[in-house]
């Protein structure tokens, strides 16, 4: 029996081994007749509206940015924030290319971007990067559309070319300490203490729960909040060591407190024009943070909007006719 079964078993193998040459020889031959016989086939469309997906070296980064719109026109760089990347623009970027250049790039620690091994992850070197992909793309004056850890990044860029900037708009994104309030308490003992327990504790932010929070928290229309870009931004998150970049991030935030008296003497000497849409509802970066700005902008054009930390995904068409108005009055067109 025991023979029998043996056999039985080489024959089965074999079977399997003449069935998939049998369909590798089948694709083969497809191919080549397809290769033969398809009818000519029209290009795609690629209008100054459609998004291009591409990849640029930043000394050691690889650095995956979208870009779309009139090379020609003015350049509205936007800055995504945690945990998130580029994908957050995903539409925004279509409408604001209808007049303008517009490029998001994905952070590094973030999205598509691949550091080397021992890159440093931190909010300068963040800059670093982005600075290094707008000389790269030759762009000289730009606007900003800053969120989140965008802000901070675009803080600096702002600190070290004022000339360079036209304007902010500001989504949630946070200069004042008035900003940072009780969701931020493990984060100042994190800071304090710089210790394995307190940099564990916020390891539970990292999760599928916490990114899901995130988009979901102060919305009252749950039903607008599409479920994918959650699950995309946690997908990049658990990749390779993401999680320990992320939490040496979260240590290396104290440093944009210490820019913040800086940041807000450049709004005071400089006055940028300036665009801020509050999602009013935001645990993370609540309205006092938006509040603050009236300290040392003279008239900050503010938008209350009835949702959370990202009220651009429920708010999409409102963010971009503001931003398109705003806009408008800072380049005319």
């Amino acid at each position: 029996m025991q023979h029998i079964s043996r056999r039985q078993g080489i024959k089965t193998m074999l079977a399997a081994s003449l069935a998939a040459l049998s369909f590798g020889a089948i694709v083969s031959n497809a191919s080549a007749t397809i290769a033969t016989t398809l009818p000519p086939g029209e290009a795609p469309i690629v209008s100054k509206t459609s998004v291009l997906h591409k990849n640029i070296k930043v000394g050691d980064v690889d650095v995956f940015y979208r870009e779309a719109g009139d090379k020609n026109a003015p350049t509205i760089v936007l800055l995504h924030g945690f945990p998130t990347s580029s994908q957050m623009f995903r539409n925004l970027i279509p409408q604001l290319a209808r007049q303008y250049h517009v490029i998001a790039p994905d952070f590094p620690g973030f999205g598509k971007t691949q550091t080397p091994a021992g890159y440093v992850h931190s909010f300068d070197n963040i800059a670093k990067v982005v600075e290094g992909l707008l000389q790269a793309k030759g762009v000289a004056r730009y606007s900003m559309y800053v969120f989140d850890y965008g802000a901070p990044v675009g803080w600096r860029l702002a600190l070290a070319n004022p000339s360079r900037v036209d304007s902010f708009i500001i989504q949630n994104g946070n200069a004042y300490e008035e900003g940072l309030r009780e969701f931020w308490d493990p984060f100042r003992t994190y800071w304090k203490n710089n210790d394995a327990a307190s940099r564990n504790a916020l390891a539970g932010f990292l999760n599928l729960g916490a990114t899901q929070w995130q988009y979901t928290h102060g919305q009252p229309v749950q039903a607008l909040i599409s479920p994918d870009p959650a699950v995309t931004d946690q997908y990049y998150l658990d990749q390779g060591n993401n999680k320990q970049v992320q939490l040496d991030l979260f240590y290396d935030y104290r440093t944009n407190l210490a820019v913040y008296p800086r940041v807000q003497a450049y709004f005071r000497s400089y006055q940028p024009k300036t665009l801020i849409v509050w999602g009013r509802n935001d645990q993370i970066f609540p309205f006092q943070g938006a509040e603050a700005y009236k300290k040392d902008l003279v008239r900050p054009n503010i938008h209350y909007l009835d949702g959370g930390h990202f009220v651009l995904e429920s708010h999409g068409a409102q963010v971009a006719k503001l931003s398109m108005d705003f806009l408008k009055s800072v380049y005319g067109k």
